[in-house]
């Protein structure tokens, strides 16, 4: 896509209206007033419930260690007008109008951060005891079934998949995790990182059923496509996410082929003085030579700093900043702490640093000499060192890189 143009205005916006009250709204919202940025900021949100994080649901809410994840913004001292329980339903970019379910809203700037919701299980939908891990009510509907240990079926073992059958086995359930592919987290990562991981879910007491696709779901079964009758007191869906985009059929704006919405290097989308953030948008990477989709809790906190930048800097004809982060991810599962730093489509050599088999151990992906990504486990050192090496570019010694008694900052060429 060519670089969306939008002239700044002659004075700069005084209403920006923010659609979406997750991570990456909330940080919009907050990173405005940190420019300082003193017209309206509106936030929207289409649920009831004060902005709150979502990692947490998977562990403490869903265990019940926590009542919540709430943000500790106080946006009343910030001046952040919050309109929660209100679902937006369409786009009107010539008018400069957002339709809501309360009625239009006019903005000068509109921030997209409507984030992901999760894919359903085909034909399963209205089955008592089959459920979804996206949002608190979610997780609050989820908590008594753990608490009565009912035996659970996860569909799905990506990264969800496998947070919740940790939170269940934690909780004394009987799990089971079903996967249409042959190894957890395909897709996500190469078969060759994803296979040792296959042996966590053992470890845990958890049963994982791979090459194994979900027939139909009955209450209190799942019945798989070789016969297979799986008991199952809930059932759990973790398979995917799709940007929430729907509603901005009709607006001419420029979608991709996951349903998000086309954003260029300083995070605009194709209309003007609309700009999108975190899960529901995908942005050109110069680093990486291809445009990223990145449904990860920290592409929803930087992301927003440079939309804020630019929002406030227009007036003034200031050079827009560009968004070109290095995605990061972590994920808790089974004991432990995985940590993934790049992006690898690209490379040409992979490297381990430690035994697979062992408790920690990390893969480096380099594109000729440089780290493009890697995947720490149970070594955040690793992850930390790496994640700045891949920042500048720094060429690696390959050699010196696979010692994992070798500090990752000490094995360069």
């Amino acid at each position: 896509m060519s670089e969306q143009t939008q002239e700044p205005g002659s004075s700069a916006p005084r209403r920006v209206v923010v659609a979406g009250a997750g991570m990456a709204g909330v940080q919009t919202a907050v990173a405005l007033r940190e420019q300082g940025f003193t017209g309206t900021v509106s936030l929207i949100g289409a649920e009831p419930h004060q902005p709150y994080d979502r990692p947490p649901l998977s562990k403490a809410v869903l265990l019940g260690k926590a009542e919540g994840s709430a943000f500790d913004v106080d946006f009343e001292a910030l001046g952040i007008e919050l309109r929660l329980g209100c679902e937006v339903q369409g786009l009107r970019p010539g008018d400069h109008e957002l339709d809501t379910e309360d009625g239009p809203v006019p903005y000068d700037v509109l921030v997209v951060a409507t984030g992901a919701e999760p894919i359903r299980l085909p034909g399963a939908e209205g089955v008592p005891g089959v459920h979804l891990l996206r949002t608190l009510d979610d997780a609050e509907r989820l908590r008594p079934v753990l608490a009565r240990r009912q035996d659970i079926v996860v569909v799905g073992a990506g990264w969800i998949g496998a947070e919740f059958a940790t939170a269940a086995r934690e909780a004394g359930c009987a799990v089971t995790v079903v996967e249409a592919a042959e190894w957890p987290l395909t897709g996500a990562l190469p078969a060759e990182v994803a296979a040792p991981m296959a042996g966590w879910y053992a470890d845990a007491g958890a049963a994982l059923r791979t090459h194994a696709r979900v027939e139909r779901v009955e209450p209190g079964t799942v019945v798989l496509d070789d016969g297979s009758r799986l008991p199952a007191g809930a059932v759990v869906v973790g398979i995917g996410a799709r940007p929430a985009t729907a509603w901005l059929s009709g607006s001419g704006i420029e979608l991709g082929t996951h349903g998000e919405i086309v954003a260029d290097q300083h995070l605009r989308s194709s209309a003007p003085d609309v700009y999108a953030v975190g899960d529901c948008a995908s942005f050109p990477s110069g680093r990486y030579g291809e445009r990223l989709l990145v449904h990860h809790w920290d592409n929803a906190l930087q992301g927003p700093r440079t939309v804020a930048v630019n929002i406030v800097g227009r007036a003034s004809g200031e050079t827009p900043a560009v968004y070109d982060p290095v995605p990061y991810f972590w994920s808790e599962q089974f004991g432990r702490f995985v940590q993934y730093a790049g992006h690898h489509a690209a490379a040409d050599t992979t490297l381990w640093r430690g035994d697979p088999a062992g408790p920690a151990w990390t893969v480096c992906w380099l594109r000729g000499d440089r780290l493009v990504a890697l995947l720490a486990v149970g070594r955040p050192r690793d992850l930390a060192q790496g994640r700045r090496l891949i920042e500048s570019g720094t060429p690696m010694n390959p050699a010196l890189l696979a010692d994992p008694a070798r500090p990752l900052k000490a094995a360069t060429a």
